[in-house]
């Protein structure tokens, strides 16, 4: 055990909250171990949802389950017993006084370090999710002027990680001295490491304890459970101090030793260091959001393995991986930051699960028959058309022309397939070269929410972002066709889709859907800025203005932009409750951080770099509001409160290019 290695990693990247904002229960913090595991609690440690606690996967990236909801932790000083957690019991009471003796939580490069003062006695609690392990660690050090001791345990579940439990889950107790086996359906191994310190073990009384969780509550979803609590040691300090740590780890097949901690938070903290670093020299801007969002981006990059690859999970808690997102993300998770390995091998697993020309919008986290992440979804028309950009944007940077070759056969059956028609109504009109796409009760574009048998936005014929992608695949053929000195196979359906767009165009504005009998949707939604940033979209520079001041005047907001316009009656201005009114929203005027990057680029090419930036202040600055250090999925379109997942991938992606896009700029 080495303690040391705490403060061998390079300086980091800090933020500091000071003890009012550390008690925020609603400010959450993420570990991830690149399994598609996670750590999830408040940066105070108050768990908030029924995905708080540790969570492993049993079949990466999914089939993820959880074991700990908390820690359980109380400091004895001078004949004083002080709880060092909270744990939320109904609407603002809690049981444990951890919230009240904080002094602050620093993140460094995003691993949080919470500072308690208890007594006299200052408490610091580490904590990392090492790589591949389905465990979490907390390490604490404590600075005592005299004797003092310490009981750890924890606050135990074993449950698929969507569910709660109902009553105190049935777990039976195995000790052995400094570690602890937790069996149920599944185990959970805890061991006690520790330096210059007395241990006594305890024989368990496990006791239930009811958690409530506030974040669940306002989504409508069941909002308690029932943990079972147990402390497992006494840890006695002498004066001055000293260290142990606490790990919680999720046994699988795979598990892997976690001998010493110390080594692995030190291990962690320096590779977060690095990954800042590599992104900065990668991108050439090199401030305190490049380096914050390039350690974010990594908790969405895991290693999937059935089918066996890299694969981008959409957002913490509760996405699995999806293609769409992991084709949009693409650029900002891996080019940006110089992780071009990881780009490769991310297209790759898109590539060979590709079929009839579509990628899978998701991986199936149960299937009948098969193990969790076998068998996928394919229910986007988007999805393959990204991952044409996505592909472009990788050998623009890598010239990698080896998968190049590789990947052109399989880019021209991809539009092939579009050309000759695939699954879902997804096939070019002959009359115009335009992309058809949609039957009844399937949703194929991102704006595809179900209820039920009710799909929300049904966007069936042509939709404009999709002819923009369409376009964009095209081209890519044609300019990697040229560069490995082969013909391009697909000049004329791109000459005969180029010529028709301007369909889109009534006059004035430019429609969102042309409909399957010709008529155009007038619908107000960001998905014009999403075709018209990409190159090979035709448009004039009348109507690319004309579409900038609608968005400005009916979709533009301090974090992004309103799927919908608030002139429009399907408007609904509130996002949140239970999923069936999220659901209705979701796409009816909820605002989106990633297509705001879209509406920017189109600001750059007008050389707009000072409105540009203005525009992006907001969203730069939530970075530290919600999930600290990355980016919500959505906020509501009137009071733009933070909702649906506090961690996305691709919003976060897209603020990191799109804030690469004008950091660019103003240095020209």
């Amino acid at each position: 055990m080495n303690g040391l290695a705490l403060s061998s990693s390079p300086a980091a990247h800090s933020h500091h909250y000071g003890p009012l904002h550390a008690r925020d229960p609603d400010l959450e913090v993420l570990l991830t171990d690149g399994l598609g595991g996670f750590a999830l609690s408040s940066v105070a440690g108050v768990p908030t949802r029924c995905y708080s606690g540790l969570v492993v996967s049993q079949s990466p990236p999914v089939q993820r389950f959880t074991h700990l909801v908390s820690p359980l932790e109380v400091l004895e000083v001078g004949g004083q017993r002080h709880s060092l957690h909270a744990l939320e019991l109904a609407p603002g009471v809690f049981e444990g006084r951890g919230l009240e003796g904080l002094s602050g939580v620093t993140l460094r490069d995003l691993l949080p370090e919470r500072v308690q003062m208890v007594g006299g006695v200052r408490v610091t609690r580490r904590m990392v999710s090492p790589a591949h392990a389905g465990a979490v660690a907390y390490l604490y050090t404590v600075d005592a002027p005299e004797t003092v001791t310490l009981t750890l345990g924890g606050y135990f579940v074993d449950r698929d990680m969507h569910h709660v439990h109902a009553e105190a889950p049935k777990l039976k107790f195995q000790t052995n001295s400094e570690e602890v086996l937790v069996r149920g359906e599944r185990t959970t191994r805890v061991r006690l490491h520790a330096s210059g310190a007395e241990i006594m073990a305890f024989a368990p009384k496990p006791f239930p304890q009811r958690v409530y969780y506030r974040h669940d509550a306002a989504r409508g979803e069941p909002d308690h459970e029932y943990t079972l609590g147990a402390a497992l040691w006494e840890v006695q300090f002498p004066a001055g101090g000293g260290q142990v740590a606490l790990v919680v780890q999720g046994m699988t097949d795979a598990t892997p030793e976690l001998p010493d901690p110390w080594l692995a938070y030190g291990q962690e903290a320096t590779r977060r260091r690095e990954l800042a670093e590599l992104a900065q020299q990668t991108c050439g801007i090199t401030d305190d959001l490049v380096a914050t969002l390039a350690v974010a981006a990594d908790a969405y990059l895991v290693r999937r393995s059935s089918p066996a690859g890299t694969s981008v999970i959409a957002g913490y808690p509760w996405f699995a991986d999806w293609g769409r997102d992991a084709m949009i993300s693409l650029t900002g998770l891996t080019l940006l930051t110089g992780r071009f390995a990881q780009a490769r091998e991310l297209l790759s697993t898109f590539l060979k699960t590709q079929r009839r020309g579509l990628i899978p919008n998701h991986f199936l986290e149960h299937q009948k028959g098969h193990g969790g992440g076998q068998g996928a979804g394919y229910n986007t028309v988007d999805g393959a058309l990204w991952l044409a950009v996505a592909l472009e944007r990788y050998l623009a940077v890598s010239d990698d022309l080896d998968f190049a070759r590789e990947a052109l056969p399989q880019l021209r059956d991809l539009l092939g397939w579009h050309l000759r028609g695939t699954d879902h109504g997804i096939r070019v009109d002959p009359a115009d070269g335009l992309l058809l796409a949609g039957e009844p009760a399937v949703q194929l574009t991102w704006m595809d929410v179900k209820v039920g048998d009710w799909v929300v936005t049904p966007r069936h014929g042509k939709p404009i972002e999709i002819q923009g992608l369409w376009l964009a695949a095209l081209d890519a053929e044609m300019r990697l066709s040229e560069r490995l000195g082969a013909p391009p196979e697909f000049a004329e359906a791109r000459l005969k889709a180029q010529g028709s767009f301007g369909k889109f165009w009534d006059g004035q504005t430019f429609a969102d859907v042309i409909g399957p009998d010709g008529t155009l949707d007038p619908s107000v939604r960001p998905n014009a800025a999403l075709a018209l940033a990409l190159p090979a979209t035709p448009s004039t520079p009348t109507q690319k203005d004309a579409a900038i001041r609608q968005m400005q005047a009916e979709l533009l907001t301090p974090l992004g932009l309103h799927t919908l316009s608030p002139r429009d009656p399907r408007y609904r201005g509130k996002y949140g409750g239970p999923q069936v009114l999220r659901d209705a929203a979701y796409h009816q005027g909820t605002v989106w951080p990633w297509p705001l990057t879209a509406y920017l680029e189109l600001l750059l090419l007008r050389g707009e770099v000072t409105q540009a930036r203005k525009a992006l202040d907001g969203l730069s600055g939530h970075v530290w509001e919600a999930g600290v250090g990355h980016v919500s999925e959505v906020f509501g379109g009137d009071a733009l409160l933070p909702g649906g997942c506090p961690f996305q991938a691709w919003s976060v992606a897209e603020l990191l290019r799109a804030h690469v896009l004008v950091s660019r700029a103003e240095k020209r």
